[in-house]
Order: structure tokens, then C-alpha cells, then sequence
């Protein structure tokens, strides 16, 4: 084993501790918005779960600390928070209901791709930079939205910046998923690995 295959074994890292407490994050969000409804906490929380995605990849990449748990817990903590976010919001009346089946019937799609893939002998679809755009674009219209709705001044100043993230999210969310349907035809069989 190379040092750089041991280095992808690492479960105890910074990264990795910042995903696990994103995760941990996702059932108070739900909780505050749809318990007591304190929009403000669970917008902080959101908010924080933003810093987090954002500070674990950054530190990854300065402290050398990729692992195979941090590629895994990063995109389910992403997925989680999306999923949570769009059925709370679709509860509380702030999305309606296609929003959620475009953003996670895409996800259920790409999804149900994988094993298609793996029988290819690929694990899975390469890292797009649309699909991050995508991830991104939601990751503001989600505190947006939650602004949106919320009783204060800068209400209506944050409508119109939520409606467009959230079109811009929808849109490269779905090209994305468009795209690794192309990958998954256009991917010859992998030879066997020797």
C-alpha cells in the first residue's frame, strides 16, 4: 500500500469531523423549522452547514487530508440538506411541490444510474463542475427562500435573488444529471482490473 492509498484510510481528520457535525446538523434544522419555526435559528444553521461544506473541502486540500469516509460523508451531507430543506420548505408552504420532485427526481434518476455504471466497471460518475455549480446556486437560494419568507424589511429585497438562485439551481441541477445520462451511454465496459 502507497502512502497516498494509507492517507485515504484516515477516518479521524478535520475534514471529516466538520462533515460528521454537518450531518448532526440536519435534524435541528428540521426541528427548528418545523417545530417551534424559528426561522432565524434554523438560517443560522443552514448558514453554518454552508461554511462547513465549503471549510471542509479547504482544509482537505491544505492539510492533505482526503479520505474515503470524507468522500462520502461531504456528498451525503450535501444531499441530506438539500433533501431536508426542500421538504421542510414544501411543509411550511415556501416552495411548491415541483421545485422538490425536478431537484430530487433528478437525484432518484442518477441515482438509479449507478448500478448500470458499476456493471460497467466504473464506481461512479466523475465529479462534474456543472453539478457543483448546481449544489452551489442551491446552497444560496436556500437561505434566500428562508429570508424570503421571514417578516422583516429585506423581505421583498431577497425574493427576487432567492426565485433566481433557486431557477439557476434547478436548471444546471438537471443539465448535470443530463450529463451523466450521456456519460453512462457514451462509457464503453471497463477492462478487468489486473
Amino acid at each position: 500500500m502507497t502512502l497516498r492509498e494509507l492517507a485515504h484510510e484516515r477516518w479521524l481528520t478535520v475534514p471529516n469531523a466538520l462533515s460528521f457535525v454537518r450531518l448532526l446538523g440536519v435534524p435541528l434544522f428540521l426541528w427548528l423549522l418545523l417545530g417551534p419555526q424559528a426561522d432565524g435559528w434554523a438560517l443560522v444553521v443552514l448558514v453554518a452547514s454552508g461554511v462547513t461544506d465549503w471549510l471542509d473541502g479547504r482544509i482537505a486540500r491544505a492539510l492533505d487530508q482526503y479520505s474515503r469516509l470524507g468522500e462520502l460523508l461531504d456528498p451525503l451531507a450535501d444531499r441530506l440538506y438539500t433533501v431536508a430543506t426542500l421538504v421542510a420548505f414544501l411543509v411550511r408552504g415556501i416552495v411548491p411541490w415541483w421545485v422538490l420532485a425536478l431537484i430530487i427526481g433528478r437525484d432518484l434518476v442518477v441515482s438509479l444510474a449507478l448500478p448500470v455504471l458499476r456493471r460497467k466497471g466504473y464506481l461512479a460518475f466523475p465529479v462534474l463542475y456543472l453539478g457543483k455549480a448546481a449544489t452551489l446556486n442551491l446552497l444560496y437560494a436556500f437561505p434566500l427562500l428562508l429570508l424570503a419568507q421571514m417578516d422583516w424589511p429585506g423581505a421583498d429585497l431577497a425574493r427576487p435573488f432567492a426565485y433566481a438562485f433557486t431557477a439557476w439551481g434547478i436548471a444546471l441541477h438537471l443539465w448535470s444529471g443530463t450529463l451523466y445520462l450521456i456519460q453512462l451511454v457514451r462509457s464503453p465496459v471497463a477492462p478487468p482490473a489486473r
